[in-house]
């Protein structure tokens, strides 16, 4: 490659807070206890969605892809990070900085997907409720579950190569906690207006257009339960799509404002802290979240106890 070449045998800088010392130890503290919560919750809506039968419906199997690929996208940078944070050289090498923004980007791109594919599962089981078991059939669910996977890890592909092929000019400081497109794209000394275009585009694909498809489903299921008689039972459909939204608002929220911003030095910071939250609170925040809204989780974590 033309780009990263001049550099692979070299280390790079992770500035992240660098400037403000004082904040290294909070910073420490807030990501051990985040990464330690993502692990255990997650690791348990995975292990109770595998042993209740109860839960072996296509809701908790798009759940546990979620947990799985929360745990992978956590610990891709998080481990770096505390050691960094800690550390007077606050270095990666080059091999762990391509690892860490091909496995982010990825993963970041098949959540992305697989909130929507969970947005439509919801539709079919409000709005289809007789019909539910026909069409969310298994085969169907694994093929979802495998576009969305496969449909994020052929973007990484795309976006790493083309940002790996930059020329940096010797320049090795990354102004941010981790190896992220936006960062990586501020090194190279030549013109990167054509990369930002098609960071923008590409970001509008994974993130624009199936967030429009989560608003739309949830339109019909808006819909769908103001027309149920029964007060319990239209509690009971806003219970189950209420986590789901939540989870919806914090992921895209903060990555919209990332990916889809005009770049700008006074947002420096601010762009930081948002890309830990959606890379580190988001992750925390989803079993949280879908545990303590869902009484089938609950009932189900009883049961195993």
């Amino acid at each position: 490659m033309n780009g990263l070449n001049t550099s692979t045998s070299e280390e790079f800088i992770l500035l992240g807070f660098s400037d403000r010392p004082w904040l290294e130890l909070p910073l420490f503290v807030v990501f051990l206890v985040s990464y330690i919560l993502t692990i255990f919750g997650n690791l348990a809506i995975i292990l109770v969605s595998h042993l209740d039968p109860k839960l072996h419906t296509p809701m908790y199997f798009f759940l546990t892809n979620l947990s799985l690929l929360d745990l992978c996208y956590t610990t891709s940078t998080v481990p770096q990070m505390l050691v960094n944070i800690r550390s007077a050289r606050k270095v990666i090498s080059y091999g762990g900085c391509v690892a860490q923004l091909f496995i982010f980007l990825a993963l970041g791109s098949t959540e992305c997907l697989l909130l929507a594919v969970m947005s439509f599962d919801r539709f079919v089981a409000i709005c289809r409720p007789l019909h539910y078991s026909v069409i969310m059939h298994q085969r169907l669910c694994l093929q979802l579950a495998a576009a969305s996977w496969i449909s994020g890890f052929g973007n990484s592909v795309l976006q790493s190569t083309w940002t790996l092929q930059l020329p940096l000019c010797g320049h090795k400081e990354v102004d941010h906690f981790f190896c992220e497109v936006p960062a990586l794209l501020k090194l190279s000394c030549v013109d990167t207006t054509a990369n930002e275009a098609e960071l923008f585009f590409i970001s509008v694909l994974f993130l624009l257009l199936p967030l429009m498809l989560i608003l739309i489903s949830y339109a019909f299921i808006v819909q769908a339960v103001l027309r149920i008689q029964s007060a319990e039972g239209r509690r009971k459909a806003f219970g189950t799509c209420g986590s789901h939204l939540i989870v919806v608002s914090l992921f895209y929220g903060t990555a919209i404002y990332m990916y889809l911003q005009p770049p700008s030095p006074a947002s420096k910071d601010r762009g930081k802290m948002v890309s830990l939250f959606y890379g580190i609170i988001t992750p925390m925040l989803n079993p949280l979240i879908y545990t303590l809204r869902n009484k089938d989780v609950k009932g189900a974590f009883k049961r195993l106890i």
